[in-house]
């Protein structure tokens, strides 16, 4: 007869990232047609403007340009540990074509494991989580991937990660 953990389990369902489902934990960074573009280079380029509000001044911060290597997960994925960044912004981006996985709850003094949202990031979009924004690590499908992160350094930089445990409730993510 097979044992049953005594900790409940919730499986979270994957969701495709876009603007409006992403809207409350921040925004989703992409060159996408409704975003502002205009050429620049005499036409041989186009920008895609203002894709992000980065915001690291809080506390005496700056903004640091960072690149992480994530080794690739797979599915599926248990869950054991949100973080959250008062003081500022944080950004990733990958730099080659690849999907990743985006897990996100509301601000709020303690995790809402209820509230916890799963999304996938499809080729050529990033995500920029706006400050007090549970979140879980970095979390790459497929392949290892080099991110571009845009978040806040300088001063006060280790106490602004708090870091909560899932303990009481199972939290995994299939695909």
């Amino acid at each position: 007869m097979p044992r049953r953990s005594p900790i409940p389990r919730r499986v979270l369902a994957l969701e495709p990232l876009t603007a409006a489902a992403f809207a409350p934990f921040g925004e989703v960074i992409e060159a996408a047609a409704h975003a502002p573009r205009f050429a620049i280079n005499q036409g041989t380029a186009e920008r895609f403007d203002d894709l992000a509000r980065i915001d690291t001044a809080r506390g005496g911060g700056r903004t640091r340009v960072s690149i992480f290597r994530a080794l690739p997960r797979t599915l599926p994925l248990r869950l054991a540990l949100v973080e959250r960044h008062l003081l500022g912004s944080q950004a990733f981006m990958p730099l080659a074509p690849q999907r990743f996985l985006v897990v996100v709850a509301a601000p709020g003094p303690v995790p809402q494991v209820q509230g916890l949202r799963c999304f996938v990031a499809a080729h050529g979009q990033g995500i920029n989580l706006a400050p007090g924004v549970w979140h879980h690590s970095l979390l790459s499908l497929d392949e290892a991937g080099d991110f571009l992160v845009i978040d806040r350094g300088g001063s006060g930089i280790a106490l602004d990660c708090e870091e909560r445990a899932l303990a009481s409730l199972e939290v995994w993510i299939e695909g």
